[in-house]
């Protein structure tokens, strides 16, 4: 009988300590039954937005008939405004303008913590405490009050809002992300890589930078809930522009005809509830996700 000399190699399983972190976190990240709804959830959003302007044409969500304020029914699902204007249609292309603005500006509050982030936990000293004392000043402020006057001042419009949004969302980023630096400093990659003559800029985007990206992920899903919650909110009370079609501005339309037409509140008002719970509610996974001590 012939032995054999080569024993095959075993799996390695996928919940192995020895395994990739982020390959850890995503396999818990998947297992996760409320990340695939969550994640479905705002997915379907996505489509919805993308698929709007082909579906629809731009004037479609603004044609006024007849039909003013008819209750939900088979012709008009979500019923119709005071001008009779179909609710479903501007709740569809409404999300377009939601959805960017919220993705658009957690990208943007994203990239800019994640950089003055880095260099407050990289540089340490007087950087790192003038950066963490701005951003200490900027978590006190009021911010709905400081955007709502930053737009009143500055005048309405998608790119303002965003810019707005943006800038006074990435404190909260570059807090998180100073402290994964500091915690990836402490584990000598940066000291290895001095030693091999890496100059101190390729150390920090190249080696601290990327460890610190997954933290900035589950954080910038609940600026862009912030950020849709935030921009509903100056649509409500008339701050962006008049001719754009949003949740928010639709939802001050049905305020003052709450109790006569409830469904121009509702169903608006509804989807803003369920959009920022998604955007939380993945988060709250991908940070679960991302947390060694879940295992």
């Amino acid at each position: 009988m012939v032995s054999s000399t080569h024993a095959s190699a075993p799996a390695i399983p996928a919940d192995d300590k020895s395994a990739n972190p982020q390959h850890r976190a995503l396999i818990r990240l998947r297992g996760k039954r409320m990340a695939w709804i969550s994640g479905g959830f705002v997915v379907l959003l996505c489509m919805v937005a993308v698929l709007a302007p082909l579906l629809l044409s731009p004037d479609a969500p603004f044609q006024i008939s007849n039909s003013v304020l008819l209750a939900p029914s088979a012709g008009h699902w979500f019923g119709t405004d005071d001008l009779g204007r179909d609710v479903l249609l501007q709740v569809i292309w409404g999300t377009r303008i939601s959805l960017i603005v919220g993705i658009v500006s957690a990208l943007a509050a994203g990239i800019i913590g994640l950089v003055v982030g880095a260099i407050s936990g990289y540089c340490g000293g007087l950087a790192d405490a003038m950066i963490m004392r701005t951003t200490e000043i900027f978590q006190v402020m009021p911010i709905f009050v400081l955007a709502a006057l930053i737009v009143a001042m500055a005048g309405a419009g998608e790119t303002r809002i965003i810019a707005v949004i943006a800038g006074l969302s990435w404190p909260q980023t570059a807090r998180v992300v100073r402290s994964e630096v500091l915690r990836i400093k402490g584990l000598g990659y940066a000291e290895a890589a001095r030693c091999l003559g890496i100059s101190e800029f390729r150390i920090l985007v190249f080696e601290i930078i990327p460890n610190a990206v997954g933290p900035v992920i589950a954080v910038s899903t609940l600026t862009a809930a912030f950020a849709i919650l935030l921009e509903a909110a100056l649509s409500f009370f008339g701050l962006t522009s008049s001719d754009t079609i949003s949740w928010g501005s639709t939802l001050s339309t049905g305020q003052r005809l709450l109790y006569t037409a409830w469904w121009l509140s509702v169903f608006p008002g509804t989807l803003i509830f369920l959009t920022a719970l998604a955007f939380n509610m993945f988060g709250d996974c991908v940070r679960e996700a991302l947390d060694p001590r879940s295992e």
